[in-house]
């Protein structure tokens, strides 16, 4: 049965990218599946395929933030199922992912068969975790759940003010007046809790992951 026409694979180590490409190509019929082996090169897929349907996302892949990356994934690609592929498979780390917008979560240690029925559960529009897993219960206003009801706008911003730019940085390269850039930052600061740019900065660098290395 076809699920997908257009999946896309960011993972930046080579040989599990062509492993996983060459198990779906397989599973699925006329699937076309393209690959990304950082941020920049995802977002240059994404861009050429607005109409992808489905993304297999390592969290840890160069020039990303984290669960950051996710959620600004969601809030640009709306209609784009993402699953997080990772090493890391603790509770915390999956319900984080999965409160920040992910339709399922699959450890790099699960087999074959595991993946696959992941990748069809979430194509057919469901979600899919660990068989066992049982995700944390956190507040409503956790963090992460802070961060992810920040609009595509602001959740720029943030990125931009963890890279050091300055408010007249910021408004020249997204085009807006020092002013407009000072207002969505006084709405974020209000969404996530915090005063400054500071907080905020740190406030997002907690849903940032360490990065692990994964033996492929």
């Amino acid at each position: 049965m076809q699920f997908i026409d257009k999946l896309i694979i960011a993972d930046d180590h080579p040989l599990f990218r062509q492993a996983l490409a060459n198990v779906i190509d397989a599973r699925f019929q006329d699937v076309s599946i393209f690959e990304a082996d950082g941020i920049d090169t995802l977002d240059a897929v994404l861009s050429s395929h607005p109409d992808a349907e489905l993304l297999l996302l390592d969290l840890n892949i160069p020039n990303a933030h984290g669960l950051n990356t996710l959620i600004r994934i969601r809030s640009e690609h709306p209609n784009l199922a993402v699953v997080v592929v990772s090493g890391q498979e603790d509770t915390k780390t999956i319900s984080q992912a999965m409160r920040c917008g992910a339709s399922g979560f699959i450890p790099k240690s699960k087999p074959v068969p595991q993946m696959m029925e992941a990748i069809e559960a979430v194509a057919s529009g469901g979600q899919w975790l660990p068989q066992g897993m049982e995700l944390e219960c956190e507040a409503e206003d956790d963090m992460a759940d802070r961060i992810a009801r920040l609009s595509p706008r602001q959740h720029r911003i943030l990125l931009m003010f963890a890279d050091g730019l300055l408010n007249k940085q910021i408004a020249a390269e997204l085009g807006l007046s020092e002013a407009t850039v000072k207002a969505h930052a006084s709405a974020l600061f209000l969404k996530l809790g915090v005063r400054t740019r500071t907080q905020a900065v740190i406030a997002m660098q907690q849903l940032q992951t360490s990065r692990t290395v994964v033996e492929i």
